[in-house]
């Protein structure tokens, strides 16, 4: 993408200022026993407009589970993770990627807006994060309104459950047994 490209895809983005409240619950990843004892449901709840991106998604997340390191991600959208017949948004690199079950995304993060996904109320879908350590989530919209207030979004509106370290250090993790 040439610089400037995202500013410029943003002028031109058709206005959609549907509000969608989404629900993002982590499913699994690596944490430790103790933890998830401590913390049996960690969520978070983010609202977005629908002119934004998934990409914006993704940065709202990424921000609200206190996450410090980049990884690749996705969001899958199908009967479950990994659906072979589910669409999927991915990021646009210039190279084959070597962890995609499909040989064609439905399209890319940065040019997909929440607004043009027809997500309707009840509707759940997948992000996954870092596909090493696979860090699963489930999305459910729990809310669309038709009309957002003033105000910056994505934003937060509601957490349960500590964030989990981005990073388990195992070793800490043994001293304590």
């Amino acid at each position: 993408m040439k610089p400037g490209a995202k500013k410029n895809a943003k002028r031109t983005r058709r206005k959609d200022n549907r509000l969608y409240a989404l629900e993002v619950f982590i499913v699994s990843g690596p944490s430790t026993e103790k933890f998830i004892e401590q913390n049996p449901v960690i969520s978070r709840t983010i609202e977005i407009r629908g002119d934004q991106t998934l990409q914006d998604l993704h940065e709202a997340i990424f921000t609200a589970f206190d996450r410090y390191d980049e990884h690749l991600y996705e969001f899958q959208f199908g009967e479950g993770p990994h659906d072979p017949n589910g669409k999927r948004y991915v990021l646009a690199l210039p190279m084959d990627f070597p962890f995609a079950e499909q040989d064609e995304p439905a399209g890319y993060v940065a040019d997909t807006t929440i607004g043009s996904l027809g997500l309707k109320v009840d509707q759940a879908f997948g992000y996954w994060f870092d596909f090493g350590d696979d860090w699963w989530h489930q999305i459910n919209v729990v809310a669309i309104q038709d009309e957002a207030a003033r105000g910056k979004y994505p934003r937060v509106t509601k957490r349960i459950g500590e964030g989990p370290p981005q990073y388990v250090d195992w070793d800490e993790e043994d001293e304590e047994d």
